[in-house]
């Protein structure tokens, strides 16, 4: 049964890291309150949501400049000035909603080394869950 919750935990947060609107934070909430291992569920839930983030660069990084502009024109000129004006450790803030998703896309639109941004993003995102688990716990 904790296979299939972790399966979908996974899931929840790998949709949850990329353009889509979701959220991860209920799953994890309703598996460590079912008694799940803090550790497996943050660590399942940090590779799913840096995997999803790693899609966006991935999209950001091949993509077509005019049409991902186009998309969604306000969000992504706020994202691309944030990053420019703080640089890659804006990217510790990819776990916050609305301007996370957009900050790893814009990441792959200005071709940030990628060791760099795992790094960052496994660790916001690792210290977003930790914390959560800790609050809920």
């Amino acid at each position: 049964m904790l296979d299939i919750g972790l399966t979908g935990l996974f899931i929840s947060a790998f949709l949850s890291a990329t353009l889509l609107p979701m959220g991860s934070e209920a799953v994890l909430a309703s598996l460590l309150l079912k008694g799940g291992s803090p550790v497996a569920l943050v660590a399942v839930a940090t590779v799913g949501n840096v995997l999803g983030s790693l899609l966006n660069y991935a999209m950001g990084y091949w993509a077509n400049q005019g049409w991902l502009k186009r998309q969604k024109p306000g969000v992504m000129a706020r994202a691309e000035q944030r990053f420019r004006r703080y640089g890659r450790w804006s990217l510790l803030l990819a776990w916050v909603p609305i301007i996370g998703d957009p900050l790893t896309l814009i990441a792959g639109v200005l071709r940030v080394n990628l060791l760099w941004f795992v790094g960052l993003v496994t660790l916001g995102k690792a210290l977003r869950y930790i914390v959560l688990s800790l609050l809920i716990l």
